[in-house]
């Protein structure tokens, strides 16, 4: 029996960045001390069916919650719990939310319950950075995996069985203060600081209100804006709606040595190269003999294996670049090489040391 087992190249798919159009404002921008507050909270699941924990944190918070309601256990007595689990629950607290107003929570097991499906959330409070309750959670989980136990300790696991979500699971009972509202200036933050798409903001702007806008940073534009919050409303719909054309990224290339992803952009750019290329091919022979004893021995028939590695190097190939070859003429020419992710990473990298590479060479 022969099993030949092969090495090759595979090949890789780039994704080209490609020019971009206008786009409005509040697809680019936020507007400074409008944004969301993150809430968190500890509280018991109660009523699984067996796939809960019995830990010292959960029989303690177990006991706590019955002293809540006037109820004492002995001292002595440890409550031997599965229905239960310790849960962290986090969520979203949107700007602008009003006491009275429903957020989503996620729930999350951290202790050793087995999940969290057909569980419910008691109450429990939610609290921000500052140690304040901001809002309230309670209700049924939604869960999506699931698991199985066998008698043998075979087990099976679909998606993550403690994690759980709550849809309108708390309610706000803190209205968190704005800034919007206050001063004499508004201030829009660009998602990605650049000094031309500030400037360009800014423009847009002083376009509709001559003077009005000027540009602090790469990130930061302040705008004159009304004192009255509801005429600062409509100027504010007025200007999140304009558009403008941003400028052209820099030069960057992006690989991903986990996932084998490139992404270059459109301005990269090299100086006069040469490049070579090899690629191999590995080839395992693997052939089964039979040994027999000798006629008078007591020996027994074996089988042995042998291997036979041959390893078989292609022609290098050498490809040149000319100056300032464009991304298309990039791709085609490492294509033709047959070069496959690894190969390419390698290939950029040998690129930025020697210095031909104009354009900045990141690595996740």
């Amino acid at each position: 029996m022969k099993a030949v087992i092969k090495v090759s190249i595979l090949i890789f798919s780039m994704l080209i960045v490609v020019q971009t159009h206008a786009q409005r404002i509040k697809d680019l921008a936020d507007i400074a001390g409008v944004r969301s507050n993150q809430l968190l909270g500890y509280g018991l699941v109660v009523g699984l069916p067996g796939t809960g924990e019995s830990s010292p944190f959960t029989e303690q918070s177990f006991k706590t919650m019955l002293s809540n309601f006037g109820i004492t256990m002995p001292a002595n007595l440890k409550p031997k719990i599965k229905n239960v689990a310790a849960v962290a629950i986090h969520a979203e607290l949107e700007a602008f939310a009003k006491p009275g107003q429903k957020i989503d929570v996620t729930v999350s097991s951290i202790g050793s319950a087995q999940s969290l499906r057909g569980g419910t959330l008691l109450q429990t409070i939610l609290m921000g950075i500052d140690g304040n309750a901001y809002a309230i959670a309670q209700g049924s989980l939604v869960v999506s995996g699931l698991g199985a136990d066998g008698l043998d300790g075979s087990k099976v696991v679909v998606n993550t069985p403690t994690v759980g979500r709550i849809a309108n699971g708390a309610t706000v009972e803190r209205e968190i203060k704005s800034p919007f509202a206050s001063g004499d200036y508004i201030t829009f933050n660009l998602r990605n600081s650049d000094f031309s798409n500030a400037k360009r903001l800014a423009d847009t702007i002083n376009n509709l209100i001559a003077g009005s806008a000027h540009a602090i940073d790469a990130t930061s534009v302040k705008v004159t804006a009304p004192r009255d919050v509801s005429q600062r409303v409509s100027f504010l719909a007025v200007l999140e709606n304009l558009e403008f054309e941003p400028d052209r990224p820099s030069a960057k290339i992006i690989v991903n040595s986990r996932t084998g992803t490139i992404v270059i952009g459109a301005d990269v750019r090299l100086l006069p190269t040469a490049v070579t290329h090899g690629g191999i091919t590995v080839t395992i022979n693997e052939t089964q003999n039979v040994t027999q004893p000798d006629a008078f021995s007591e020996g027994e028939t074996a089988v042995t294996t042998q291997s036979i590695i041959d390893v078989n190097k292609n022609d290098n190939r050498m490809f040149v670049f000319d100056a300032g070859i464009t991304l298309d003429t990039l791709v085609r020419a490492i294509n033709s090489v047959g070069a496959g992710p690894g190969d390419v990473m390698a290939i950029l990298e040998a690129l930025d040391q020697a210095g031909a590479l104009r354009g900045e060479l990141i690595i996740i």
